[in-house]
């Protein structure tokens, strides 16, 4: 089983454990809950400074009109667990989870429609790649995705991108990576264009850049998008623990993993050096400020927060603790999400 951010696991295992007995995830709404806000939220959008979406466990989505004072739960059409949202403008958005789902909004955030889904995904892949050229590495590819054919919608998307409403790629577990230019209407799989290693390595996030798009996964795996190629290629940023994420700092681009580390890069992408974060457990969200500020998260709950570009981060005091795996800095305040749920804390005063 794999998660985005660490501080879900176990959370996830009840709910695989609990809904086993039940109706598939994929054909089963979500439950409304008066404390779906109170529950595991993996990632928050901003559909502009005050109104928010955020989403989580057992396909859970809750939106907030005052900045995250207060949520609202909105109906979903599935309860698999979602880990990843992102907004495009005032109405068109998309979120990806747990069973190779993804989501689109168009008014909003209001309503929700699937997709994509791991049983289509799996297919797709499958006779996209048999319509390529023969070649011992095609077959070996071929053997893996039918084995996750055969396995079923059990692999999660973890991370989403999106340029513009129609323009996109979703990317997962064991080197999902799936591409869509007309708004998820159709999906071209990307299995055999990245350097991923056997293909075994998780995708955990990806994120634009200066115009160029950037993929982080487990054992130090940092790739860079090489339009000519069509390929993700790798490069090297002298660290093999894995990478959960990546924040584009402005003028420099953040990657962020295990225990505390991050590396940044101000050439786009060209070289890479140690960043010293503040933080010492597992970095699991990011967030850039409407001020240029830089936030950092991690597992356990504790944040810092870099004011000149990343060059020094500092540690920040909050009035709450609360694992943590998304974040989301606006004036004066941050809106903290985790395995307990979602809430607002107003900035200390410098």
């Amino acid at each position: 089983m794999f998660f985005k951010s660490l501080v879900g696991l176990c959370a996830t295992a009840l709910t695989v454990a609990l809904g086993g007995a039940h109706a598939d995830p994929l054909q089963r709404p979500a439950r409304i809950s008066p404390l779906a806000q109170q529950r595991l939220i993996n990632s928050i959008a901003a559909l502009s400074p005050t109104h928010l979406i955020a989403v989580g466990q057992r396909g859970h989505v809750v939106v907030s009109a005052n900045a995250g004072a207060a949520w609202t739960q909105v109906k979903s059409p599935l309860s698999s667990d979602l880990t990843a949202v992102q907004f495009l403008d005032a109405q068109r958005g998309y979120a990806v989870g747990h069973d190779g789902v993804v989501l689109a909004s168009t008014d909003g955030g209001a309503q929700w429609t699937k997709i994509l889904d791991g049983t289509a995904a799996n297919a797709l892949a499958l006779e996209q790649l048999k319509g390529t050229p023969a070649s011992e590495e095609r077959d070996r590819l071929l053997g893996e995705l039918e084995r996750n054919k055969s396995a079923g919608p059990d692999k999660p998307l973890l991370d989403l991108y999106f340029t513009n409403p129609q323009e996109g790629f979703v990317v997962g577990a064991y080197n999902l990576i799936f591409q869509t230019r007309d708004g998820g209407k159709s999906w071209q799989s990307w299995y055999d264009r990245s350097d991923n290693s056997d293909k075994l390595f998780n995708l955990y996030g990806i994120r634009a850049h200066k115009g160029k798009l950037f993929v982080v996964g487990e054992a130090g795996l940092l790739m860079r998008l090489d339009t000519e190629r069509q390929r993700f290629v790798r490069l090297d940023a002298d660290y093999k623990g894995s990478f959960f994420g990546l924040l584009d700092a402005g003028d420099a681009l953040i990657a962020y993993g295990m225990r505390g580390n991050a590396v940044i890069s101000r050439d786009g992408g060209a070289s890479w050096e140690p960043l010293a974060s503040g933080l010492q457990a597992s970095i699991t969200a990011s967030s850039r400020g409407p001020d240029a500020s830089l936030w950092l998260a991690d597992q356990l709950g504790n944040v810092s927060v870099s004011r000149d570009g990343g060059k020094n981060f500092a540690a920040v005091k909050l009035p709450v603790s609360m694992p943590l795996a998304a974040i989301y800095a606006t004036s004066g305040m941050l809106v903290l999400a985790g395995a307990r749920g979602i809430r607002s804390v107003s900035l200390p005063k410098e």
